[in-house]
């Protein structure tokens, strides 16, 4: 990989970009991921202080994962998709090592490649599957200690991490996991 600064150099917020850049720019040629880096914004979030990165984009009407979305219905300044903004954790990066920060970037490559195609994404059976095909988890590590854990009442797997009590915590017997369909416990 050709960067402009070392991995063990990053510094500022523009080297981090620079890096994470470069590093996924090798993905997809290495990879073959459908992603259009002319679409995708960098920044390093300056509020984020639980999670490891986060793909943002607009909602798009009618958009759904695994349909490919019109982008011909959207009007853009110059007629092409909307762009996504990939927003970086500085903490993350420093708290990972090598290997965690670039499984985070192919997880949000995944989100990337989903949104430039069919206009949104998700956690679903096919992001487990590009996932999967990228050597990357569906959940990224956790860098900041959550208060409540919530994991399937079958199998234990993760489903979520929060950091205040919610709707999913309070209610938790309403809702199901997504891997076996049972209940929540709260850990």
């Amino acid at each position: 990989m050709m960067d402009a600064v070392a991995y063990g150099d990053v510094a500022t917020d523009a080297d981090l970009v620079a890096w994470s850049r470069a590093y996924c720019r090798d993905v997809r040629r290495e990879r073959a991921v459908s992603v259009r880096f002319d679409l995708v914004d960098w920044e390093v979030s300056k509020r984020a202080k639980r999670r490891a990165a986060a793909v943002k984009r607009p909602k798009l009407p009618d958009a759904a994962v695994g349909t490919p979305y019109d982008w011909e219905r959207i009007e853009s300044a110059d007629g092409r998709p909307l762009p996504c903004t990939l927003s970086l954790t500085r903490e993350a990066f420093e708290s990972f090592d090598r290997a965690e920060w670039e499984a985070t970037l192919r997880h949000e490559l995944v989100h990337v490649e989903q949104y430039q195609r069919d206009g949104t994404t998700d956690h679903g059976p096919a992001f487990r599957e590009r996932a999967a095909d990228l050597e990357t988890e569906v959940h990224c590590p956790a860098f900041a200690d959550a208060k409540y854990v919530l994991a399937c009442d079958a199998c234990g797997d993760l489903v979520a991490r929060r950091y205040r009590e919610c709707k999913l915590v309070r209610e938790r017997e309403r809702y199901r996991s997504d891997c076996c369909g049972a209940g929540l416990a709260l850990e």
